[in-house]
């Protein structure tokens, strides 16, 4: 009998456990126990008793909070502040911007399925779709990628014209304003539109509606501020470009040598009180032609001309282009890809002090207003763009796969295609699904700052691997520059977005779990908190009442990921009625084994995990590709659970879930800690690890959508611009598709023709005259293939040109020499 006690009481603890009840409520129930064992079983030996007197000990102490805290959180609190890592105040400022949102489920451990599902799902209004439609779709026909690349480094007059014209760089500022006011959703599919036709113009339009004066203005300017700078950037009459990076301030954008003295000077005429600013940028965006200019820099006041605090800190000021002393102008050249993009210098530049965005009330608050603010553009810009390239590269490299033929077959039949392929189409539905989902939480008033850090990593490493398998197939069509070449550009600037709104190994290494290991978890900010409070006997009671949440949460964590990879998450409360139960299932089991293992790599690790880049790389992977999971799934549910979808999703998912054992297990190989390695194998992977990558047969269903027009070859490219005309190389592909398919059984019989009555007369078109004559086709059906065969020659042909067109882009009256195919 006292093994049944024994077996009862574990067994309510581990279903608590599993339940995350409470303290009290788990000591209650382990009181009923052992009271309704003794009264009615009449079993009282020696074993019962130590046993109740050892629990009630252990149990009623923590019980009583006044006698848990000086026992126990006191001295654990001592030693918690000897542990805390040395936090600087730009680090502080970090960890506090932004907001949690569906991450924060998924650090925790228990994700509620039903509240992502319920989720708000907005959609463009009227007025942003006609926008879309009209004068994005206008703009798009009017570019011409090769011309702007290489022949002006630049966007043509007209582009600009109308850019400004139609307020492409007011889309964030209010009405009021005379922006157009568009949602983070329309930004986005206005960005994704045309960054699937030309990167020049897609970046042109990203950054003035990204992080720079605009969005500084629009949430911290002063009204004076506003009601001048905003109705004449909204119009284009002010070109902005923001200045943060510098030669020696990169990614560790807080270490800014520039610098601002507040002084008095005369200013057009006037003593006035302002700031001596000499700083030294680059990499800066629309610098060569802006006209006003957002500046970063470390402002101090040695004179104490507005208070007693000498050093004001990071602070963000608007500097006008023609300011005295002001170099500005000359170009940076990056990869190829001429959006205008330079440095910006100056040495004692001086402005009064109300160039300050917020006035002086804001100095000192530029680093807080620039991780938030970045926290909503990164959202943004660069995952929406992404987006567009890789489903500008799933559209043209389905029907290429499908045109393009070697002996006898279309390239995309062979499997080392398909492999390609696969990836192309599981990526793209991927970075889709996350691109909608950032800018969904920002329109639901969100400011992302882990979602947003996922995106742009996994946005633009997903879509170069696209990129890499889209050249992989086009082959030379790739490589060789020209009018009718579509990727080329793509490829060479693709390190660019890897590098640009921090770069990809530092956001990887340090960003995304260093800022979600404590913005995401439900205690840790909060101990850290009351760890710095300056009322001690407050700050003792905070702390221990969260660090007791935070080991049942622990605990809790603990016996899901064991229980979870047991049952193979068969325990886990996800919803039932969809055939992707056992999707959710996985990452409910996931969810916790993350939980558990950074709960015990910040215990264990304490500060030094702050060093730890591997660890915290992987445990990030792990969070990212559990987000990037759930944005699918609930992307499959808003488009009605598409049976025809499954295919791309199941690849999708099945190569996240690989990814998140991979990194998981790469935490738990490499744990320095041999004892906790152990544990942590025990507890993550109580089975070992079954997961696998996408199998041959399922990449091949995948494969095989993008060859075809479809429903969902539809869905996957929603949002790019397609052109009707065959002008366009694009427009061609998508024209020539449906018909080269419709001439595949033609083809067939012809090539039978060949082989069995050598029908072949060596030349394409009098084979077809001898078909027609010998009646194997007819004259209507020779018209059609010749046709087809004639744009076949169109998309497959290269460009070639002059030696002179190519000369350091000193062409004179040169042109491209008429294309051959190649």
């Amino acid at each position: 009998m006292f093994w049944i006690l024994i077996a009862s009481l574990l067994g309510l603890s581990v279903t608590a456990a599993f339940r995350g009840v409470n303290l009290l409520n788990w000591s209650l129930g382990m009181a009923l126990i052992l009271t309704g064992f003794t009264a009615f079983t009449n079993v009282s030996t020696p074993a019962v008793i130590v046993l109740s007197v050892l629990l009630a000990a252990i149990v009623v102490p923590l019980n009583i909070k006044p006698l848990r805290r000086s026992w126990l959180s006191e001295p654990f609190l001592a030693l918690y502040r000897k542990m805390l890592p040395t936090l600087s105040d730009t680090e502080k400022v970090a960890l506090e911007a932004g907001t949690v949102g569906w991450e924060g489920e998924l650090f925790a451990g228990n994700p509620d399925w039903d509240s992502l599902l319920e989720q708000k799902w907005p959609e463009l209004n009227e007025t942003e779709q006609a926008f879309v439609d009209g004068p994005v779709e206008e703009l798009c026909h009017m570019l011409k990628p090769w011309e702007i690349s290489h022949e002006l480094a630049d966007l043509p007059p007209e582009v600009w014209s109308f850019l400004k014209e139609n307020r492409f760089f007011g889309m964030i500022i209010p009405k009021e304003y005379g922006g157009l006011g568009l949602s983070a959703l329309a930004h986005r599919a206005v960005l994704q539109k045309i960054a699937s036709v030309c990167p020049v113009a897609g970046s042109t339009v990203a950054v003035p509606n990204s992080l720079g004066p605009a969005e500084l203005l629009v949430h911290y300017g002063t009204d004076e501020q506003k009601n001048h700078y905003l109705p004449r950037l909204a119009k284009g009459e002010e070109i902005p470009c923001f200045g943060l990076t510098g030669p020696t301030a990169g990614s560790d954008a807080t270490s800014i040598p520039d610098t601002g003295i507040i002084c008095k000077r005369k200013y057009k005429g006037k003593e006035v009180l302002g700031m001596r600013l000499s700083f030294d940028k680059r990499y800066i965006t629309l610098a060569p032609v802006a006209t006003i200019v957002g500046l970063a820099f470390k402002l101090y006041d040695p004179d104490g001309l507005v208070g007693d605090k000498k050093d004001l800190g990071i602070s963000v000021a608007l500097v006008p282009s023609e300011t005295p002393g002001l170099e500005i102008g000359s170009r940076h050249f990056p990869l190829n890809v001429p959006f205008h993009n330079g440095p910006i210098r100056g040495k004692d530049v001086f402005v009064p002090l109300d160039a300050l965005v917020g006035g002086i009330d804001m100095a000192g608050h530029g680093w807080r207003m620039l991780i938030e603010l970045l926290s909503v553009g990164r959202a943004i810009t660069l995952p929406s763009s992404s987006g567009g390239g890789a489903k500008l590269c799933t559209l043209s490299t389905g029907a290429y796969a499908r045109i393009r033929k070697q002996f006898n077959l279309p390239i995309g039949r062979f499997e080392g295609v398909e492999a390609a392929m696969s990836r192309i189409a599981g990526y793209t539905y991927a970075i889709s699904a996350l691109s909608r989902m950032t800018a969904t939480a920002v329109d639901l008033g969100e400011k992302p700052a882990v979602p947003s850090a996922i995106a742009k990593y996994h946005a633009t490493e997903m879509s170069r691997q696209v990129l890499t398998d889209a050249m992989d197939v086009h082959g030379g069509k790739g490589i060789v520059m020209g009018p009718r070449n579509y990727l080329g550009r793509g490829w060479q600037g693709m390190p660019i977005w890897i590098t640009v709104e921090g770069a990809n190994i530092l956001t990887r290494s340090m960003m995304i779990f260093g800022q979600g290991a404590i913005r995401c978890h439900p205690y840790v900010l909060k101990e850290m908190h009351a760890a710095r409070m300056e009322d001690q006997a407050k700050g003792l009671e905070e702390f221990d009442h969260n660090l007791f949440a935070h080991i049942g949460y622990s605990i809790s964590n603990a016996v899901r990921s064991m229980v979870l990879g047991l049952s193979f998450a068969h325990f886990a409360a996800v919803p039932t009625d969809r055939k992707t139960a056992r999707y959710y299932r996985k990452l409910t089991r996931y969810s916790a084994a993350l939980a558990f293992a950074s709960d015990v790599a910040m215990l264990s690790l304490g500060g030094k995990l702050k060093y730890k880049e591997h660890i915290s790389a992987r445990l990030g992977d792990v969070l990212s590709q559990l987000y990037i999971c759930s944005a699918m799934l609930k992307r499959f549910e808003i488009q009605g659970r598409p049976a025809a979808d499954q295919p791309i999703l199941a690849w999708a998912f099945h190569d996240a879930i690989y990814k998140i054992q991979t990194a998981l297990g790469s935490v738990v190989d490499n744990f320095p800690n041999r004892a906790i390695r152990g544990l942590l194998r025990l507890f993550v992977f109580p089975f070992g690890r079954h997961e696998r990558q996408p199998g041959d047969r399922l990449g091949h269903k995948v494969s095989q959508l993008l060859m075809s027009p479809s429903a969902t070859r539809n869905r996957l490219t929603d949002g790019v611009f397609i052109s009707d005309k065959a002008s366009n190389p694009i427009g061609l592909l998508e024209l020539a598709l449906p018909r080269v398919i419709a001439m595949e059984p033609l083809e067939r019989r012809l090539l039978k023709a060949e082989i069995n009555a050598g029908l072949d007369a060596g030349d394409p078109q009098t084979t077809l005259e001898k078909a027609v004559e010998q009646s194997i086709i007819t004259a209507k059906e020779a018209q059609e293939l010749k046709a087809v065969r004639a744009m076949v020659t169109e998309i497959v042909a290269v460009d070639e040109f002059e030696s002179s067109y190519l000369r350091m882009g000193k062409s004179g009256d040169a042109d491209p020499i008429k294309v051959q195919a190649a």
